[in-house]
């Protein structure tokens, strides 16, 4: 008997979802990070901890231009977040992140995303995450269902 946790909830065929691929061509949104002397372990890269604190803040970001989510009628909780790391950044690197919506259920949706190493002209992937996130009601302390303007803002600007 296998027991699943609110995170681990079984995917609905209901949802939509995006086209899997772990290319930044895939991704519409990017914004860039500027690094603090605080996130640095003293080993000299970002630590681990810092890479949740940088998807944070590329997901408000994403939420205030992409989607327009009205805070004052609905929250958001992150149910799950996920991080692998691929490749260090150090202090002198300059970082961007990409922020998609990759899947939409009815109350819970799902945010990819990659942090990225300007080198030159290219970029080298450093890590990939996601966060699992739950339209929430912080009066009753539930889950609700996404609000349609929001969820047709993600739908038609991640063209799903």
């Amino acid at each position: 008997m296998k027991n699943k946790t609110f995170s681990q909830s079984k995917e609905n065929q209901a949802d939509i979802k995006s086209a899997s691929s772990s290319y930044t061509d895939s991704f519409r949104y990017k914004f860039q990070i500027e690094t603090r002397f605080a996130d640095f372990d003293m080993m000299g890269h970002v630590n681990n901890v810092t890479y949740f604190t940088y998807l944070e803040i590329a997901r408000t970001k994403y939420w205030s231009h992409a989607i327009a989510w009205d805070w004052e009628k609905t929250g958001v909780v992150v149910a799950q977040a996920s991080m692998d790391y691929i490749n260090p950044i150090f202090i002198k690197d300059k970082i961007s992140i990409y922020v998609r919506t990759s899947r939409i259920g009815n109350s819970s949706f799902d945010l990819d995303y990659i942090i990225v190493k300007h080198i030159g002209d290219t970029e080298q992937i450093c890590s990939s995450g996601k966060t699992v996130c739950v339209a929430f009601d912080y009066a009753t302390q539930k889950a609700i269902p996404i609000p349609e303007a929001e969820k047709n803002q993600m739908i038609t600007y991640e063209q799903l």
